[in-house]
């Protein structure tokens, strides 16, 4: 299994400006596979510190976090520890708030040595510590994208294509990978829903994978206490499943508790990276997030493969719909370009909805590229009026087209100012003139 962010971790590894690195990401989607698989292989030796296995670990973080006397205590814990030669890596860093504060003093003052960490739910840990700001570096880890999974199941010369501009793509290949997106919707891209896909060719067992992870972040929602029920927390984690694509209302996501109280459940399962808040805004200028609103957003969820499995998505039907855009109502085509979008256009995704009282007016999402922004709508055929996207064309003309993802082959349309692309090709998005 090859992922995108291989290069990026070889690079840190080799940077002369390099500082500690720490992993972010919800849980199983590969974070700790990329140290042991990708980094290890640079090192001599890998001393791994595991602080939820083994808590005795945390003692030696207790009194001050000098780090001479830290890894003069691992040591004697593991094996030698070498700068330039050993890997020292903090894994389920969470549990072991004051290892994050130590990041700092490993940065200036045992800067050879190389630090990696990782962990789930680093948000809530950073809410209780001092952040090492600026002496500390951050990867964000999502699931597979779709090119990461046609890499795994395809091979490398089919994965090329869908990262090609459409237009440059011939027809067959492009209905090709449209044709393997079907699958790609159900079985999503954790790595073991990917890995055992791909060994055993049964949607049954990704179910059951998916389902294992599904309960496994329900555990979690228990280390959640006491800042919120974990009765509302799993409420609106299915909710925010449910509701991809529609503008959320805190009220809404569960009826059983306050406003104020989903609010607190859906922050924390954002911070947890379980979530992905999209606020509105409207695309005058960049950057898009200085008209962001706090009031009207809409959210997408972690995996579309978990997505579905929490939804109970009916595969044995939905599979057989002729239009990609007509799996679930459209939900899972709209949590797939989201997914696609934070892996290669950055980690904050905006769209738009028009102001005026009444309107329903808006379009899925808003995709800053070189300087310009393009409105992005997942859209169900090649016809339809399309009048959101028209309007908002109109008022902002400083967007230079509109770009509708659908089920299709790729086309331009200058005198609409649109541009029609396959719904495989979202990290494509920005390789045009």
């Amino acid at each position: 299994m090859k992922r995108i962010l291989e290069e990026q971790l070889l690079a840190w590894k080799g940077s002369s400006r390099r500082k500690p690195l720490v992993l972010r990401g919800a849980r199983q989607v590969g974070k700790t596979w990329l140290v042991e698989n990708v980094l290890a292989c640079e090192f001599d030796n890998v001393v791994k510190i595991d602080f939820e296995k083994k808590r005795a670990f945390r003692s030696y973080f207790e009194d001050d976090l000098d780090p001479v006397k830290i890894v003069n205590y691992l040591e004697l814990a593991t094996e030698a520890i070498t700068p330039e030669r050993t890997l020292l890596f903090f894994d389920e860093i969470q549990a072991c708030p004051r290892a994050i504060m130590a990041l700092r003093y490993f940065y200036e003052e045992m800067p050879e040595l190389h630090v990696v960490a990782a962990g789930s739910l680093l948000e809530f840990a950073f809410s209780e510590i001092s952040v090492p700001v600026g002496r500390v570096q951050y990867m964000q880890v999502y699931p597979l994208s779709y090119f990461e999974y046609l890499l795994s199941v395809r091979g490398k010369l089919l994965a090329d294509e869908s990262l090609k501009h459409p237009s440059a793509v011939s027809g067959h290949i492009q209905n090709m990978l449209l044709e393997e997106l079907r699958q790609y919707l159900f079985i999503g891209g954790m790595p073991e829903s990917v890995k055992t896909w791909r060994s055993t060719k049964s949607m049954v067992e990704v179910f059951e994978v998916q389902s294992e992870i599904l309960n496994s972040y329900r555990d979690d929602f228990l280390k959640y206490k006491p800042r919120v029920d974990s009765s509302c927390l799993d409420a609106v984690f299915l909710s925010g499943a449910r509701m991809v694509g529609e503008q959320l209302i805190y009220t809404k996501l569960d009826p059983g508790h306050s406003g104020q109280t989903n609010r607190r459940a859906f922050d924390l399962l954002v911070k947890a990276k379980v979530l992905n808040k999209i606020p509105s805004c409207n695309p005058s200028g960049i950057p898009l997030g200085a008209t962001a609103s706090q009031k009207k957003f809409k959210a997408s969820f972690l995996d579309v493969g978990l997505m579905q499995r929490l939804c109970g998505v009916p595969a044995d039907t939905e599979l057989l719909q002729k239009d990609l855009l007509s799996v679930y109502r459209g939900k899972l085509a709209e949590q797939f370009v989201a997914q696609e979008l934070l892996v290669y256009h950055g980690p904050d995704l905006y769209y738009w909805a028009r102001d005026a009282r009444g309107s329903s007016a808006e379009v899925d999402y808003l995709l800053s590229c070189n300087g310009k922004i393009y409105p992005v709508e997942v859209k169900s055929g090649s016809g339809g009026s399309l009048k959101s996207m028209h309007m908002l064309l109109r008022t902002y003309q400083n967007c230079p087209r509109g770009l509708v993802l659908y089920s299709g082959e790729y086309k331009l349309l200058p005198e609409q100012k649109l541009e029609f692309l396959p719904l495989y090709s979202v990290g494509a998005l920005c390789n045009r003139e």
